[in-house]
């Protein structure tokens, strides 16, 4: 078993360096996906504030790794 496990980590690792990185922007991407539609707002808001939330992720995981 723990073969299988050290395979999938290191297939893991290839493609995701950074797992909390990865996983706030797939929180991100499905939070705007699922809730802006609903709110109702003007067609320019939620592709801002996609890309402001992403952007605020990407600092945030620079800031971390800078530390």
């Amino acid at each position: 078993m723990s073969v299988l496990r050290l395979i999938w980590a290191e297939l893991f690792g290839l493609f995701v360096d950074d797992g909390r990185f990865a996983v706030a922007i797939l929180a991100w991407l499905a939070l705007c996906g699922v809730l802006l539609p609903r709110l109702g707002l003007p067609a320019a808001v939620p592709p801002v504030a996609l890309a402001a939330g992403l952007c605020a992720i990407l600092v945030e995981s620079v800031l971390r790794r800078r530390r």
